[in-house]
């Protein structure tokens, strides 16, 4: 029962923190914001790089020092292999975490210059969270011009 929690919950962090992932813009004027840039940066370049480090480090090992080492090579491979997985979770974890006052703040002001601008947004939450965060920014790249994103920053 507990297992079945267990796995239904990390389950749905994952699938959180890849939409969060695609969701999030990754422009350079928030690498210093937010350390979730950096984050979904790292991350993509773990799911592309790290499957294949696993595997070799894991190859490399069993060929060099032969099958009895055949413990440490596998958990050497599963560390290689959870880095991006680690980075889905934190994704997933931070996407549903509610945004601190002053995010916040920052969040209705953003909000409120992409209404007088005629951007169409959905209503505001009661209490926004990382991914509604994600949404605007995302929405803010892709239709304003970069000389009002640029004022926004």
């Amino acid at each position: 029962m507990v297992y079945q929690l267990m796995i239904q919950l990390s389950s749905s962090l994952l699938k959180d923190g890849k939409r969060y992932m695609d969701l999030w813009p990754v422009q350079k004027q928030l690498y210093s914001l937010f350390p979730d840039s950096r984050i979904v940066a790292a991350t993509k370049f773990g799911i592309q790089v790290m499957p294949p480090i696993a595997v070799l480090t894991v190859a490399l090992q069993l060929h060099y020092l032969g099958m009895q080492h055949l413990p440490q090579a596998l958990a050497i491979g599963i560390f290689f292999f959870s880095l991006p997985i680690q980075g889905l979770f934190w994704l997933g974890h931070r996407s549903n975490q509610p945004l601190p006052p002053g995010i916040k703040t920052w969040y209705l002001d953003i909000y409120q210059k992409m209404k007088q601008q005629g951007c169409n947004l959905d209503r505001i939450p009661k209490t926004p969270k990382f991914k509604e965060l994600a949404q605007l920014l995302n929405s803010a790249f892709k239709q304003l011009d970069k000389a009002f994103t640029n004022s926004l920053f």
